[in-house]
C-alpha cells in the first residue's frame, strides 16, 4: 500500500485537519516536476540508514545520515536554511529560506516550503497543546487514584484507624518523597513503587509487543501503596510528619453522575451532584469501575497522539524524500534535523506516561496480571470473516428462492381471490408483516454502516462501541438474511399447511407457527449466552430500555437515536401488540381477527403508536433541564406536536368521519412541516445562508453535491407519504392494509437516508471541535479550596475535546 493511502487509514477522523496536508504538498510537486527536465536523481548515501531508523525509532526520527550532517555545513551544498523564531510567548515558529535558487521553478519550490514550513507549524502547535492536556489530565486522574487507594484500604480494612501500619507507611512515603521529586512533571505515581526490571523497551510493532507481553508477564512485581500529600505541605513542616493517608477521605466526596434512574431521583431530592462516602463495597466497586472506564479512554488517547506523532514524522520524511527525487537537490538532511528538534519529534513525555498507565492499570485493575491488562488496553482491531460473507450470500440465495416460492403458492392456488384465502391473508399478513419491517430496517443500518465507512465518518466512536464488538455491514446483512428466511420459511409452511386440505385437522398447530417464530426471535434477543454478538444485542436492549424509561437515564446520543428509529418502527410496534390480542384472546383457534372490536386493544392502538414519540419527548425535556439549550424545547415541541397528530390519525382510521378528516390533515401537515425543517436545518445542518456550497454547509463528506439536494427532496415526499392514508386515494394495490405497509416501509426507508447525514453532521461537528474522545465521569471530587485552583474538583475528563 503506498504511504499516501496507509497515512489517510491512519489518520484519526476528528484530526484530520490537524494533520499534515500530504496530499496538497504532491500536487506542488508535481507540478514542480513538470517543469523539470528528467534527470535520474542522486541517491543520498546516508539513505538506507535513514529508512532503518525511521522503523526503529518510535518517538524521534534520526533521519541524518553523518555525512548530511557535514553537508549541512558546507556551503556549497547547502540548498535550505531553516530559521526558528519564538512568538506567541515561548511558541517557535519555523520559517525556511532558499539559499540556492533552482533555475527552473523557483516559485513554485518557494511555495513548496512554505507550505511546508506552515504544516510543520500546524502539527507541531496542536501536538504541543494535546500533550499538555493528557499532562493535565494525568495529574488530575492521580489525584483519583489517591482517593481510591485510601477508599480500598477503609473498605477492605474497616479497623486500619490509627494503627501502627499507618506510621509504617506513613515513614516509609516520606522517605520516599525525595526520589519523587526526580520524576517528570506531570508523570503518574499513583501506581506504587513497582520493582521490576526491565529488558526490552516497549516497541510500536505489535509483532514485538506480544513478545514483550510475554517476557514481562513472566516478571515478578512487588508493589508498595505510596501516596503523595501535596496539599498538606504546611501541616507537615509544623508537626514534622506525614498525615495519615487516610486523612484524605476526609477531603473527598462520591460524584452523582445521574446517569441511572435511582441516581437521578437522589439528584433530584438532594439538588446536590455530590454524595457524602458510605465507606462500602457496592461504592468501591463502583469507583474502581469509573476509573477503570477512564484509565481505558485515557490510554486510548495516549496511543492516538503517539500514532498521530510518528504519521506526521514519516509524512514529513517521504515529502522531503519526494522532493529530492524530483529536483535531485539535497534539502532532506537539513529540513529532517529541524522536524526532529520540534516538539513533534523531540517530546518523550508521552512514552513515559504511556509506560507509567500500563503499570498503573495491571497493579490496580488487573491483578497484575500484565497479560489481561494489556488486553483490556490494546484491544485486538475486528477482522473480516469469510464465513460470514459466504453465510451471508447463502442465506440471500435462500430469500430469493423463498420469495418466489411464496409468490407461486398463492398465484397458484390463487389465494387472494377467493373468500376464504382472503380473510386468511388479513389475519397472518399482520402477524409476519413484523419481520418485513425489522428486515428493512437492518438493511437500510447496513447500508448506512457501508457508505459511514466509505466517508471516514467515526460511527463506532459516535455509538461508543468498544473496539473489536461493533458490527459492520457484513455483520448486519447476514443478520437480516438469516431472519428473512427464517420468516420467509415459517410463512410459507403455515400458508402450505392451512390452505392443504389433508391438513385441516391440525389448523390449530399451525396457526401456532408464527408465535413460535417470534418466540425464538425473542429468545435469541435476550439470550446470556455468549453467542450471535452478545455484545450488540445488551447493547441494544439497554438503549431500548433507556428509552422506555426515559428521561430517568441520562440521554446520550445513542439513546436518543435509537428513540428516533422506534419512532419509525409504530407499525411494528402495533404487530406486537396483535400479537398480544390474536393468541391471548384466542382468536387463533377460530381464525378470527377481532382485535379493533374490543375496547381495550383500541386503547393501546392508541397508547403503543404514542410510546416512541413520548420516550423522544421526554428525551428532550431532560437536555433542556441539564444544558439549558432552548433548541431542545423546539425539538420537544416538535415531537409533542407530533403526538396529537398520530392521536388523531389513529382516531380516523379507527372511526373515519369528515371532522377527523379535516383535523388529521390539519395536524399531519404541521408536525411534518416542524420534522422537516428540523431534519433538514438541524440534524443534518443543510441550508446554511453564508456557506461556500449553495444551499448546503461548509464541509461535505459526499462529493457530490447532488446528493444533498436529492436527500433533502427525498425527505419533504416521504415526511408526507402520509397522506395516502388520510385521502384515501384511488391507487391500485394500495388499499388497507397494504397501503399501511408500504407507507411504514417508506418510513423506514425514509429513516435510514436521515441516519447518514445526521451521522455526517455529527461527525463533522467533532472534526471542528477535534473531539475524539468521550466525556468520562470521574469517581471522587475534592471538596477543599485548595484543590479548586488546580482544577482537581472537576468530575469529567475530555469534555470538548
Amino acid at each position: 500500500m503506498k504511504f499516501g493511502k496507509e497515512f489517510k487509514k491512519q489518520m484519526v477522523p476528528e484530526w484530520t485537519d490537524a494533520y499534515m496536508d500530504y496530499s496538497g504538498l504532491k500536487r506542488i510537486l508535481s507540478e514542480l516536476r513538470s517543469l523539470k527536465p528528467n534527470k535520474q536523481p542522486s541517491t543520498p548515501r546516508g539513505g538506507s540508514q535513514q529508512r532503518s531508523k525511521l522503523y526503529k525509532s518510535f518517538s524521534g526520527l534520526n533521519l541524518q545520515s553523518s555525512e548530511s550532517g557535514s553537508q549541512e555545513g558546507d556551503l556549497e551544498d547547502q540548498v535550505i536554511a531553516v530559521n526558528t523564531m519564538k512568538r506567541e510567548g515561548s511558541r517557535k515558529v519555523y520559517d525556511t529560506k532558499i539559499v540556492l535558487p533552482s533555475e527552473e521553478g523557483g516559485d513554485i519550490e518557494a511555495t513548496f516550503f512554505k507550505k511546508l514550513d506552515d504544516e510543520l507549524n500546524k502539527t507541531n502547535l496542536f501536538y504541543k497543546d494535546k500533550v499538555e492536556e493528557v499532562m493535565n489530565e494525568a495529574a488530575l486522574l492521580n489525584k483519583q487514584m489517591e482517593a481510591l487507594i485510601a477508599l480500598r484500604i477503609k473498605v477492605e480494612n474497616p479497623s486500619f484507624g490509627d494503627s501502627s501500619l499507618i506510621r509504617r507507611l506513613s515513614s516509609e512515603i516520606a522517605s520516599m518523597s525525595a526520589s519523587d521529586k526526580d520524576r517528570t512533571p506531570g508523570s503518574l505515581h499513583m501506581d506504587g513503587k513497582l520493582e521490576v526490571e526491565m529488558t526490552n523497551e516497549y516497541q510500536l510493532q505489535e509483532s514485538s509487543e506480544r513478545k514483550i507481553l510475554d517476557s514481562e508477564n513472566r516478571m515478578d512485581v512487588n508493589v508498595s501503596y505510596q501516596i503523595e500529600h501535596t496539599t498538606h505541605g504546611e501541616a507537615e513542616k509544623t508537626s514534622g510528619q506525614k498525615p495519615s493517608p487516610l486523612d484524605i477521605l476526609d477531603r473527598v466526596k462520591m460524584n452523582n453522575p445521574l446517569d441511572s434512574p435511582i441516581s437521578t431521583i437522589r439528584g433530584l431530592l438532594n439538588d446536590s451532584k455530590e454524595e457524602e462516602l458510605s465507606f462500602k463495597k457496592e461504592e468501591l466497586k463502583k469507583a474502581e469501575d469509573q476509573l477503570k472506564h477512564a484509565f481505558i479512554e485515557f490510554y486510548r488517547k495516549l496511543r492516538l497522539l503517539k500514532n498521530y506523532s510518528f504519521m506526521n514524522l514519516s509524512a514529513f520524511s517521504k515529502i522531503m524524500k519526494k522532493y529530492e527525487k524530483f529536483t535531485s537537490r539535497r534539502a532532506a538532511g537539513s529540513y529532517m534535523k529541524t522536524v526532529d528538534d520540534s516538539y513533534l519529534g523531540s517530546s518523550d513525555e508521552l512514552t513515559g506516561l504511556m509506560e507509567q498507565v500500563e503499570k498503573t492499570f495491571v497493579n490496580h485493575f488487573a491483578k497484575s496480571n500484565r497479560r489481561a491488562g494489556m488486553k483490556i488496553l490494546r484491544p485486538k482491531p475486528k477482522r473480516e470473516k469469510h464465513r460470514i460473507t459466504f453465510l451471508s450470500g447463502f442465506f440471500s440465495g435462500c430469500t430469493v428462492a423463498l420469495l418466489v416460492a411464496t409468490v407461486l403458492v398463492i398465484k397458484t392456488r390463487n389465494i387472494t381471490e377467493i373468500e376464504e384465502g382472503t380473510s386468511y391473508m388479513q389475519n397472518i399478513v399482520p402477524l409476519y408483516s413484523l419481520y418485513l419491517y425489522i428486515v428493512l430496517h437492518m438493511l437500510v443500518y447496513a447500508a448506512d454502516i457501508y457508505f459511514w465507512r466509505r466517508c471516514r465518518v467515526n460511527y463506532t466512536f459516535i455509538f461508543g462501541f468498544k473496539q473489536g464488538t461493533e458490527l459492520g455491514y457484513r455483520e448486519m446483512f447476514l443478520l437480516s438474511s438469516g431472519l428473512s428466511v427464517l420468516a420467509l420459511a415459517s410463512f410459507l409452511a403455515n400458508l402450505h399447511m392451512d390452505m392443504d386440505a389433508r391438513r385441516r385437522e391440525h389448523n390449530y398447530i399451525t396457526e401456532l407457527v408464527p408465535l413460535g417464530l417470534v418466540t425464538v426471535i425473542f429468545a435469541i434477543t435476550f439470550c446470556p449466552f455468549n453467542i450471535i454478538y452478545r455484545s450488540s444485542r445488551y447493547f441494544l436492549i439497554q438503549c431500548i430500555s433507556h428509552c422506555i424509561s426515559a428521561p430517568l437515564y441520562k440521554v446520550t446520543l445513542p439513546d436518543f437515536f435509537m428513540g428516533d428509529q422506534l419512532t419509525s418502527q409504530v407499525q411494528a410496534i402495533r404487530s406486537l401488540e396483535y400479537y398480544i390480542c390474536y393468541y391471548g384472546w384466542g382468536d387463533f383457534s377460530r381464525k378470527e381477527n377481532k382485535c379493533h372490536d374490543r375496547d381495550i386493544y383500541n386503547v393501546f392502538y392508541f397508547i403503543v403508536a404514542v410510546i416512541p414519540y413520548w420516550a423522544r419527548f421526554l428525551q428532550c425535556l431532560r437536555r433542556l433541564f441539564e444544558e439549558r439549550d432552548a433548541m431542545h424545547g423546539y425539538n420537544g415541541l416538535k415531537y409533542f406536536l407530533t403526538i396529537i397528530a398520530v392521536l388523531i390519525r389513529s382516531a380516523f382510521e379507527l372511526r373515519k368521519g369528515i371532522k377527523l378528516k379535516v383535523l388529521a390533515l390539519i395536524s399531519s401537515a404541521i408536525a411534518a412541516l416542524m420534522n422537516t425543517h428540523y431534519d433538514i436545518m438541524v440534524d443534518w445542518g443543510l441550508l446554511q445562508r453564508k456557506s461556500k456550497n449553495f444551499g448546503l454547509r461548509d464541509k461535505l463528506l459526499v462529493s457530490h453535491k447532488s446528493v444533498y439536494f436529492a436527500a433533502m427532496v427525498v425527505n419533504v415526499v416521504l415526511r408526507f407519504a402520509w397522506v395516502q392514508l388520510v385521502l384515501e386515494l384511488q391507487v391500485p394495490s394500495l388499499q388497507g392494509k397494504a397501503a399501511t405497509i408500504m407507507i411504514s416501509c417508506l418510513e423506514i426507508l425514509r429513516r435510514g437516508i436521515w441516519n447518514f447525514f445526521r451521522l455526517e453532521n455529527e461527525h463533522l461537528n467533532n472534526v471542528g471541535k477535534y473531539r475524539a474522545f468521550k466525556s468520562v465521569p470521574l469517581p471522587f471530587s475534592y471538596c477543599d479550596e485548595d484543590d479548586d485552583d488546580d482544577g482537581s474538583s472537576n468530575s469529567e475528563t475530555d469534555k470538548e475535546e
